[in-house]
């Protein structure tokens, strides 16, 4: 039996999540790809098939030492954020790409959330939290 590598588990992971998550006109799909050295972040609108917004470590104005850290991450969600609600999207369902939410993934989305999309997502989020350890 060949053994599998890791960017072909990733892509088959992200085939199955793709099925699932569809972005619209009114909730568009904000996609992050991650590499060893970058990360990327697109808001897509999968009915017209068009990109509304983008970010990334490539860019001059993003690019710090390093665009393969935590803080690259959140520069890039803040970026989003910002370019997304300039294009008039304040609501995303976000497709984490196959990758773990974890770690710049993590970092990202939730530097986009509080640069203003899915504003009510965060707070639900720590409402459950707080009653899951209430009951406990």
């Amino acid at each position: 039996m060949a053994q599998k590598s890791r960017g072909s588990i990733r892509r088959a992971v992200h085939s199955r999540i793709r099925k699932k998550v569809r972005g619209s006109s009114e909730r568009p799909r904000l996609a992050v790809y991650r590499s060893l050295n970058h990360i990327y972040a697109q808001v897509i609108d999968d009915d017209s098939g068009k990109t509304l917004a983008t970010a990334s470590t490539t860019e001059k104005d993003l690019r710090g030492e390093t665009g393969g850290n935590v803080d690259a991450a959140v520069r890039v969600g803040q970026a989003i954020a910002e370019r997304a609600t300039a294009a008039g999207v304040s609501q995303v369902v976000f497709d984490r790409g196959g990758y773990v939410y974890h770690g710049r993934v993590k970092a990202l989305l939730d530097a986009s959330r509080e640069g203003g999309l899915n504003k009510n997502e965060g707070a639900q989020e720590k409402e459950q939290e707080e009653d899951n350890s209430n009951e406990q």
